[in-house]
């Protein structure tokens, strides 16, 4: 599922100053409820996505993954479906770099490369787009009954 955040925060940029200078709210206020706001969209898209896949536990990753309110927002949701919420350490949140490179690893383990001519990138590239050759192989040892 695609999530953008464009349209709030065009608002929040161009109604904050009025509302700071008018003391509708504090910093503090605006900031809070910007976070409120949004992890609340992205715990609902996640449990929309659960559904979906039929899934009940949720791994959370990348520098947002650090930040703790969320990690609670998404453990209640977990939970309130009987799943769990499993976050990295904050050593593997900072940057995705470790993941893209874990990625590159799978990869190669693989037998798949990509020489450096030949590499590009897609900023908005759609993860469920990414043919991940090792989980085919896990799925089709778990069809065969097989363990691994």
């Amino acid at each position: 599922m695609d999530v953008s955040l464009s349209g709030i925060l065009s608002y929040i940029e161009a109604t904050a100053v009025e509302k700071l200078n008018n003391n509708e709210c504090t910093p503090a206020d605006l900031c809070y409820s910007l976070q409120e706001t949004v992890f609340a969209m992205l715990v609902e898209i996640t449990e929309r996505a659960m559904a979906h896949c039929d899934k009940n536990d949720v791994l959370i990753v990348g520098g947002v993954g650090c930040n703790e309110r969320l990690q609670d927002m998404m453990r209640t949701m977990c939970s309130e479906r009987g799943g769990k919420l499993f976050a990295t350490d904050d050593r593997y949140c900072i940057d995705n770099g470790a993941m893209i490179a874990y990625t590159g690893l799978l990869e190669f383990a693989h037998g798949v490369s990509t020489p450096m001519e030949e590499s590009t990138f897609t900023q908005r590239f759609r993860t469920d787009e990414v043919h991940a050759i090792w989980r085919e192989k896990k799925a089709s040892a778990g069809i065969n009954g097989r363990n691994s």
